[in-house]
C-alpha cells in the first residue's frame, strides 16, 4: 500500500499541469519588490555603502535565477519544478539576511535604546541573567536544540503542506516568504544587534551595572560577539555555534525574526489541521523562544515583538493572499 501511495506521488510530482501559471508566483513578485526597494537604497548610498558592487550583482543573479527557474517551469509546467522555485527562493533567504547588515551598519546603532528599555521594562537585563539562573547542561542542550530547530521547522512545515495541503501549499510558502522579507525591511531600518554583540562592544560589567553607552557607528567596523553562554562541550550548543560563526552578523535583533517566523509555522501548522503535527512542534517552538534570550541573541523585548508580529503577519498575510484561479 505504502509502495502504491509513494508511485502515485511521484506521478503527481512530474504530471504537466494543464493550467499552467503565466506569471511569477505572488511570493516570487514579493521578493522583486525587496530587491527593487533595497536596490534603490544601494544606489542613494552608494558613496556609503561598503560592498555597493556585490550587493548590486547579487541582485542581478537573484533575478536572473527567478526568471530562468520560472523558464524552466514553463518548459515543465509540474509540481516537481514549481517546488523547486519555492525551495530556491527560501534558500535564498540565507543570502539576503546578512545583506541586512551591509545596509544598516550605515545607520546609527540603537542598542543603547533598547537596552534601556529593557532595564526600564524588567528591572533588569534578562538576556544577562536567564543562563546565569539556568546554568545546568541539559537546560543549555535544552535551549540549543530549540534554537537549532529553526530551520528544520520551516522546511518541514512547507513540505508537509506540499505533500498533503497541496492546494494551500504556495498560500503557506507566500506567507513564510513574505514575513521574512517584511522583517528584513524592519531589520534595514532600525539598526539594533542584539546583546551578543551590544554587551561585547559595552563590556558585561558595565552591562551588569546598568550602564548602556551609545556606540554609535561601532558595528560599522567590528562584528565581534560573546560566545553563547552553556554548556560548551553540548552537541547543540556546538551547532549554534558553527551556525553563528558561519553567517551571523549584527543586525536583525528587533524584533526577533526566530520567534516571529516560528509563530507564523506554528499558525500554519494549525490551520493545517494537523494536531500531531502540532503538538510535536508545540515544544520545540517554546524553547526556541525561551533560547533567543537564553543565549543572548535577542533582547526579551526583541522576543515579545516577534510574537505579536508573527501572530500579525501570519493574519494579514493569510487575509491578503487570493489563490490562483
Amino acid at each position: 500500500m505504502k509502495i502504491v501511495i509513494m508511485i502515485k506521488f511521484i506521478q503527481q510530482l512530474f504530471c504537466i499541469e494543464k493550467k499552467p501559471r503565466k506569471s511569477l508566483f505572488a511570493l516570487e513578485w514579493v521578493m522583486m519588490a525587496y530587491l527593487a526597494i533595497t536596490l534603490l537604497i544601494v544606489f542613494f548610498t552608494y558613496t556609503k555603502a561598503a560592498n555597493p558592487e556585490a550587493m548590486i550583482w547579487g541582485r542581478i543573479r537573484i533575478a536572473f535565477i527567478t526568471v530562468a527557474l520560472w523558464g524552466v517551469y514553463r518548459m515543465l509546467p509540474c509540481r516537481f519544478t514549481r517546488l523547486v522555485r519555492v525551495v530556491v527562493q527560501m534558500a535564498l533567504l540565507g543570502w539576503w539576511y546578512p545583506d541586512t547588515y551591509e545596509i544598516n551598519r550605515m545607520l546609527p546603532n540603537l542598542d543603547h535604546l533598547f537596552a534601556t528599555w529593557e532595564q526600564n521594562f524588567f528591572g533588569c537585563q534578562p538576556a544577562l541573567l536567564f543562563s546565569k539562573a539556568l546554568p545546568s547542561p541539559i537546560v543549555s542542550e535544552l535551549m540549543d536544540m530549540g534554537y537549532a530547530s529553526y530551520y528544520p521547522m520551516i522546511a518541514l512545515v512547507v513540505l508537509y503542506y506540499f505533500a498533503f495541503r497541496y492546494q494551500e501549499f504556495e498560500r503557506a510558502a507566500f506567507v513564510v516568504i513574505t514575513s521574512f522579507f517584511i522583517y528584513y525591511i524592519i531589520f534595514v531600518l532600525v539598526p539594533v544587534v542584539g546583546p551578543t554583540f551590544y554587551y561585547k562592544a559595552v563590556g558585561l560589567s558595565d552591562i551588569a551595572r546598568g550602564i548602556f553607552p551609545n556606540v554609535h557607528d561601532h558595528f560599522n567596523f567590528s562584528q565581534d560577539c560573546l560566545p553563547s553562554p552553556g554548556y560548551e562541550k553540548g552537541i547543540f550548543y556546538q551547532m549554534v555555534e558553527d551556525a553563528k560563526a558561519a553567517g551571523e552578523r549584527p543586525t536583525a535583533a528587533f524584533p526577533s525574526s526566530h520567534v516571529g517566523i516560528s509563530t507564523v509555522l506554528m499558525l500554519l501548522t494549525w490551520h493545517s489541521g494537523n494536531r500531531k503535527l502540532l503538538y510535536v512542534l508545540l515544544p520545540f517552538y517554546i524553547l526556541l523562544c525561551l533560547a533567543t534570550v537564553y543565549i543572548q541573541a535577542h533582547y526579551a523585548i526583541d522576543a515579545l515583538a516577534g510574537l505579536v508580529t508573527g501572530a500579525l503577519f501570519y493574519f494579514v498575510l493569510m487575509w491578503v493572499y487570493k489563490q490562483p484561479k
